[in-house]
């Protein structure tokens, strides 16, 4: 039987009340921490055993599965220092460096290692940002960033000892490629020396990554253990909507936990914005009869203009094989040759749109619900 409160206005009234003063239990977009942390128990735990290694790790999942918030959690437990720097911000190798060195300085205040730097080839110039407090580091335009790189990492494993050794984050790790041809042979070099320092290296490009760490030619050949992220345990992800949901849904809960993951396929960062829309409906327009068609409409509605630019740029055989994906259809329909497609698959699948476990799917179901509705 029900519970007699469901049916009292009064305690309608006070719980909806008590519940639109309440901070919304997802969080997605951002490193995600703390109560927001979708548990991946067996991850965390490998993770943090590991850092008591002197080994690296290479962490590879398509973006938006939580990785970076995953190692952020493992070195949280661990109490460990660290440097993370995401290489999508960088522009070149002289930046790598600065941007190294700024993250150093959060971990050691300048007036303890002042006498280090002039051990630099290149003095860097270093302020005090009067906003944020923190010290902000550049270089001379048009020297050399690989020298840069190597006084500034050599700075890093200096500092440190075997009893005191730092985590070095570098995330989407396969842009290096970008930033310089031999900058893999360069950042081998000065990393093998090193022994005060762990290095977790992610990626989001996987035939980028498998290359870079599992081709023998390679100079990060075998650099350190490999470790592959997939989409969540259901079952665990069932468990956080759930609890979390049961707010504002109490009888309700678990019926749309279960929704959710069958539209987002368990995809982190869907899920997690799924579910704080439906959260947020259920909150400001508990009268909705459907609130996960609600919050679908809602979020292709806010995000259409930016799904429409994307569309406008894909070539013919982009937006096919995209309106195939999106409709579950089979891509071997003789329209086009399978070099072709598997040459559209593999530049859709490095761009962000496509992802691949045991079959090829579109990466935002959103996009996916406003090709459907475009078609």
């Amino acid at each position: 039987m029900r519970d007699i409160h469901y049916f009292c206005p009064d305690y309608e009234k006070s719980r909806n009340e008590k519940s639109r003063n309440m901070e919304n239990p997802f969080k997605f977009g951002t490193i995600v921490e703390a109560e927001f942390f979708t548990d991946r128990r067996e991850e965390v735990r490998y993770i943090c055993q590991f850092l008591n290694s002197a080994n690296h790790l290479i962490l590879i999942s398509p973006r938006r599965f939580g990785k970076s918030s995953l190692v952020a959690k493992a070195i949280g437990l661990s109490g460990r220092k660290s440097i993370t720097v995401n290489l999508q911000q960088i522009t070149s190798v002289a930046d790598l460096a600065a941007k190294l060195l700024r993250e150093f300085f959060k971990q050691h205040p300048l007036e303890r290692i002042r006498h280090l730097l002039t051990h630099f080839r290149i003095i860097p110039t270093i302020s005090t940002n009067a906003l944020t407090g923190t010290m902000d580091v550049s270089f001379q335009p048009g020297v050399d960033g690989s020298m840069l790189l190597e006084d500034v990492m050599e700075l890093i494993e200096k500092v440190h000892s075997e009893d005191d050794r730092i985590i070095v984050v570098f995330d989407e790790f396969q842009e290096i490629l970008d930033l310089d041809s031999h900058l893999d042979k360069k950042l081998r070099a000065i990393m093998q020396t090193q022994h005060h320092i762990n290095y977790i290296l992610l990626g989001s490009q996987e035939s980028m990554m498998t290359d870079i760490f599992e081709r023998k030619k390679s100079p990060f050949y075998h650099f350190g253990q490999l470790m592959r992220l997939g989409k969540l345990p259901r079952e665990d992800f069932y468990q956080y909507l759930t609890d979390r949901l049961e707010s504002c849904f109490a009888e309700k809960s678990s019926t749309l936990a279960n929704k959710i993951l069958d539209y987002t396929n368990c995809h982190p960062y869907y899920t997690q914005q799924l579910a704080s829309n439906v959260w947020q409906i259920g909150i400001l327009q508990p009268e909705k009869s459907d609130v996960i068609i609600s919050a679908i409409s809602q979020i292709v509605t806010t995000h259409g203009l930016d799904y429409e630019r994307l569309w406008m740029n894909f070539n013919r055989t982009n937006k096919w094989i995209l309106q195939r994906l999106a409709s579950d259809g089979h891509l071997q329909t003789g329209e086009h040759r399978t070099s072709t497609i598997y040459s559209a698959l593999k530049r859709l699948q490095k761009e962000g749109y496509v992802i691949y476990s045991d079959h090829y799917e579109l990466e935002d179901p959103f996009f996916k619900e406003w090709i459907i509705k475009s078609s």
